[in-house]
């Protein structure tokens, strides 16, 4: 393809060496003579690994120039790629300047263009930025609509300085988002080549993920730090310890517990993390990952409290008690928190789940849990499904992801309101009145 890369820093710079190295001719574009000349002059304007090697390659071919002229690189590509900045502003949001004032620049051209070009942004902007602030700007400057007069997409990178050549031909997943699908076709023909699994879906979604990316592992981050701190003054090899914990790449490293939903509960998390913190505390070792890990999980229950409080409704029907399906373990259960504030807020409620049903009337620790401990919960649970669907309730709240339960929100009528804190991705979600707590 023929295609110009907006915007010749870290990302711009090695998107064009790569591209050129793949066959693509690439016209790189700043405002910046310094940058264009290096460029002009088969030289990387930045310092990377293999880069320099990359870039004279594609200059030398005859496959990469560059230029200060907008009108040129659109007028002579088929696809623009934003690779500008998007700094931190004093209170930590974005500064959208540089996106703002290319999109302009790209309108103007596309004004003056008759056939169809496919705008990317590769730049890192929070979900939203696409739809908000990039589409329309283009739309204003060009007097075309995007998806019919000019293509329009987000892609993007997980590009990690020192290894960014490497990661770019060997990503571990390609993600595109577009707003058409001629959009979608364009930009994954750029990938021609790379063996990744790629994702076409959503913008919003695309831009998401690059957030959830680097959020993720500047938390992994801050926790191997915490937790190596604390180990260490226990005289514990911390890199030991993280190689045992590596080797589970089932739960430790995988999926499980990294899907959006409720608090965590039961008899181990809550208590350990006190305990992390109360151990590193005796030390004198801060503890702000783990603090603000106990006091998001508090406030998770808060947020489920404000979705049931938007509703207008005092009459609810709590499906699930116990922290997770299939126990009856009701230790440190945040729905149980949910309860507590419920009847504390007045709400008339209903609680159906079977297993904790089970353990109210067989002798054991449990039932004297039920009995002793939340004696003002226990008169809210009822046996059986008819129960708690034929008793008033104006609002259903599915707590844990028990499968009998999607059967029993298919059965409630169809604007009754449903809060779903697990997602069990039933007939109900379709409808007006659901509301998901994170989707």
């Amino acid at each position: 393809m023929k295609v110009s890369v907006m915007g010749i820093g870290y990302v711009g710079a090695t998107a064009t060496a790569c591209l050129a190295e793949q066959g693509h001719d690439v016209i790189a574009v700043d405002i910046s003579p310094v940058k264009v000349t290096c460029i002009n002059e088969g030289r990387s304007p930045i310092v990377e690994t293999r880069l320099p090697e990359l870039m004279k390659k594609g200059y030398d071919a005859g496959r990469i120039r560059a230029t200060q002229d907008y009108e040129d690189a659109i007028m002579n590509t088929e696809i623009s790629l934003i690779c500008v900045g998007t700094p931190s502003r004093p209170d930590g949001s974005l500064n959208l300047q540089y996106i703002e004032d290319i999109c302009a620049r790209i309108g103007e051209q596309l004004k003056k263009k008759d056939g169809f070009h496919t705008v990317v942004n590769r730049s890192t902007v929070v979900p939203g930025t696409l739809r908000n602030v990039i589409q329309p700007i283009i739309e204003e400057h060009s007097g075309k609509k995007a998806g019919v007069g000019f293509g329009l997409g987000n892609n993007p990178e997980f590009l990690r300085e020192s290894t960014a050549v490497e990661d770019y031909f060997h990503p571990t997943q390609i993600v595109i988002g577009a707003i058409d699908e001629r959009s979608a076709d364009t930009i994954a023909g750029l990938y021609e080549g790379i063996e990744a699994p790629m994702t076409i879906t959503d913008v919003g979604v695309a831009e998401g993920v690059k957030y959830v990316s680097n959020a993720w592992r500047a938390t992994k981050v801050g926790f191997a730090n915490e937790m190596g701190n604390m180990l260490k003054r226990h005289g514990v090899d911390s890199h030991k310890v993280m190689d045992i914990f590596f080797l589970d790449d089932k739960i430790n490293l995988g999926k499980s517990f990294l899907m959006p939903g409720f608090s965590f509960g039961g008899s181990c998390l809550p208590k350990d993390i006190r305990a992390l913190r109360a151990s590193a505390n005796d030390m004198g070792l801060p503890t702000p990952v783990f603090d603000a890990l106990l006091r998001a999980n508090e406030l998770q229950v808060l947020h489920a409290l404000d979705m049931i409080r938007n509703t207008g409704k005092k009459r609810v029907a709590l499906l699930g008690l116990s922290f997770k399906p299939g126990t009856d373990d009701l230790r440190e259960s945040p729905l149980v928190a949910l309860a507590e504030l419920l009847i504390k807020e007045g709400y008339t409620l209903k609680i159906y789940d079977p297993c904790v049903y089970e353990a109210a009337h067989m002798d054991g620790a449990n039932r004297e849990y039920i009995e002793k401990g939340i004696p003002h919960i226990s008169g809210c649970i009822v046996p059986t499904p008819e129960d708690i669907l034929n008793n008033g309730s104006e609002v259903f709240v599915l707590g844990n992801g028990t499968k009998e339960f999607a059967g029993i929100l298919n059965r409630t009528k169809e604007d009754m309101p449903i809060i779903d804190l697990v997602r069990l991705n039933g007939a109900y979600e379709s409808r007006k009145s659901y509301a998901g707590i994170c989707w």
